[in-house]
């Protein structure tokens, strides 16, 4: 039962304090007036240190993830809906069905408490939509000065159906390489929106959860050998951790990977590659060469995957290099970035 307060949080022009981390009245108070009406379950609302709960007799998967994102906001999405995206989408590259999943807030003094609200609420709606409650969760505050507004962490655990064996050293010579629709969305977003550049259509991320689309996926092609989303260092670092894992190289063609006109133009003004700029809502696919037509069709089919396209190859190379056919008929190595060209963005 709720305790009784003096007065209600003030969402419109109060602010996140030392007290809302110091595990008495107040924070009681900022968990029952905002933490537990926004994810509303019944594992949240028995208030325990755990949450408990039963899984069918399968393998387990479990991913962890710290969002830092600058600016919280952003066309197409927030650090709230990030942060339950993107610990979903990691369970999902396993081929995992997301069931349930953990919340840490690390809270700035002085951070108004009507954003901290439109972070939860979003948080809250993009959980519903996933279908993956946030089940419990932890907060803590930071001095002014010592944080910069929110840090969010989630965890998310799923299930593994038999037979499906997804892996990031599973990539065989011959094997196809599939993303799921245009890459650069998200990074290109974060950075339009930070440095307010004024583009004449505005970019918006492209954050969204990917299981229904990996388990239409893995209806479809079960024997799916690699699944990846290119977020930090984009596409071309994905394919480089996975050509390593596998131990074998990969050719792409250039032309067949989508690109949204207004992204590779925004890229080319701010003197960016495309292929090494983050994604919150795409994945790479790799699979054996005869199931590549059955599974393209399949990404086609799902809301999330209409611009899917397959992009090149899987071949053997002890390098483990990355290599493009360019748009002018030549080829370069795809290599490893040293550092991020965009801090802050997930």
């Amino acid at each position: 039962m709720k305790a009784d307060y003096i007065r209600p949080l003030d969402f419109r022009a109060g602010c996140v304090d030392m007290t809302h981390g110091s595990g008495g009245r107040a924070m009681a108070q900022l968990v029952d007036e905002l933490f537990l009406p926004a994810f509303d379950n019944a594992w949240l609302s028995r208030l325990n240190d755990q949450a408990q709960f039963t899984v069918p007799g399968r393998r387990m998967v479990m991913s962890t993830d710290s969002h830092v994102v600058s600016p919280l906001f952003f066309p197409g999405g927030d650090i709230g809906c990030l942060a339950v995206h993107g610990t979903i989408n990691d369970v999902a590259m396993a081929g995992a069905a997301p069931l349930y999943l953990a919340a840490g807030f690390v809270l700035e003094e002085g951070f108004p408490l009507g954003e901290l609200r439109r972070i939860v609420e979003s948080m809250a709606e993009a959980a519903r939509a996933a279908r993956v409650p946030v089940v419990c969760g932890d907060t803590k505050v930071v001095q002014k000065g010592k944080g910069d507004g929110v840090f969010i962490t989630t965890t998310g655990v799923g299930v593994v159906a038999d037979g499906v064996e997804i892996s990031g050293d599973r990539a065989r010579p011959g094997d196809r390489i599939l993303v799921s629709g245009t890459i650069g969305d998200h990074g290109v977003a974060i950075l339009s929106h930070r440095e307010n550049l004024g583009f004449e259509t505005t970019i918006r991320s492209d954050t969204a959860a990917l299981h229904g689309l990996v388990a239409a996926m893995v209806e479809a092609v079960p024997g799916l050998h690699c699944l990846r989303d290119p977020t930090r260092g984009g596409l071309a670092t994905t394919l480089n951790e996975l050509a390593r894992q596998s131990g074998v190289g990969m050719r792409l063609d250039e032309a067949a990977i989508p690109v949204a006109p207004e992204v590779s133009a925004a890229c080319e003004l701010l003197g960016l590659d495309p292929l090494y700029v983050a994604n919150e809502g795409k994945l790479v696919a790799i699979c054996a060469a005869g199931d590549a037509e059955r599974l393209l069709a399949a990404m086609r089919a799902h809301p999330l995957g209409g611009s899917a396209a397959q992009i090149g190859e899987v071949v053997e190379d002890a390098r483990r290099f990355v290599q493009m056919r360019t748009a002018f008929g030549g080829q370069r190595v795809v290599d490893w970035l040293t550092g991020e060209p965009l801090p802050r963005i997930c």
